[in-house]
């Protein structure tokens, strides 16, 4: 073979020496770097498909018909429904002849409580007791248009209809016939029946119902008192407030 054939010859086979092991020195490295499926290698492992959502996330729990009728309010006050009115009795009659009645468990107890208290030479009366729905619209709207009041200001001292806790009733607004200048006035807690109250009141089932800085935002209101004598009167109010 000549020598120019040779060195074409030896050139062609360094060529493909050198081919050869660029090519085995690639896969070589590709090996290396590319990981292999093995069961024990967790970072090799193919991952698996997401979790469907739907089936982890916890339904939602409807809150039943009674909860929420439990803790209706308007401008603060809770609804109630008003007494049937054959549980209701007289506790005593108005100048005008009305009749302020309460249903008979809070009337028995009440006409006690009066009559103990005389017997300590306080002269306690009763203002206001039952309400009707349609007694209490009136009240609230005509006085809140004599006193050029808004509804939130009115809803301070009086209950929109169907949210006064005299529709039940077990509420009565209770006066010193000595201090006729403090009835329905913050001043009531200034006189002998409000103390008299204060220290016995207790003991006939009744507790005042709005003191100062109540969660209902109502203001205060030494005269207005409830009767929480029994199964019915106490479900009445504190299932709504507790």
């Amino acid at each position: 073979m000549p020598p120019q054939k040779k060195r074409s010859f030896r050139r062609i086979v360094i060529l493909g020496i050198i081919s050869l092991a660029i090519a085995l020195l690639t896969y070589f490295l590709i090996t290396l770097i590319t990981p292999t499926k093995n069961p024990s290698n967790p970072i090799a492992q193919t991952p698996k498909p997401e979790t469907n959502i739907q089936s982890i996330t916890p339904p939602i729990i409807q809150a039943t018909p009674a909860i929420i009728s439990a803790t209706q309010k308007l401008l603060g006050h809770l609804a109630y429904k008003e007494a049937p009115l054959n549980s209701l009795e007289t506790i005593a009659i108005a100048t005008d002849g009305y009749q302020i009645k309460l249903r008979a468990a809070a009337a028995q107890k009440y006409k006690q409580m009066i009559a103990d208290a005389q017997a300590s030479n306080v002269d306690l009366m009763a203002i206001s007791g039952f309400r009707s729905k349609e007694e209490q619209s009136q009240l609230f709207f005509e006085i809140s248009r004599q006193r050029n009041q808004t509804a939130a200001q009115r809803a301070k001292v009086s209950a929109p209809s169907g949210y006064s806790e005299h529709h039940t009733g077990y509420a009565v607004d209770i006066g010193d016939r000595n201090a006729p200048s403090s009835i329905l006035s913050p001043s009531f807690d200034r006189t002998d029946g409000f103390r008299w109250l204060q220290q016995n009141a207790s003991k006939y089932s009744f507790e005042l119902s709005f003191p100062q800085n109540n969660p209902q935002g109502v203001m205060y209101e030494p005269w207005h008192w409830r009767f929480v004598g029994d199964d019915d009167s106490l479900a009445t109010f504190y299932k709504k407030t507790r």
